[in-house]
């Protein structure tokens, strides 16, 4: 059994674990500030939901 995982001709460029660990949420239009902040408050309805259904 051979790993080639590393021979696959792929060239892509090769980040640092510095750089990998830099993320950022780009929120450019309004659209999608919305849709951000309303899957936030989504997923705090839901936890409330459930901790009311468990009791």
């Amino acid at each position: 059994m051979t790993d080639d995982r590393h021979d696959d001709g792929d060239d892509g460029p090769v980040f640092s674990a510095e750089q990998a660990r830099q993320g950022e949420i780009i929120l450019r239009t309004r659209t999608r500030r919305i849709i951000f902040i309303a899957g936030l408050v989504g997923i705090v309805l839901l936890a409330l939901l459930v901790r009311i259904a468990v009791g």
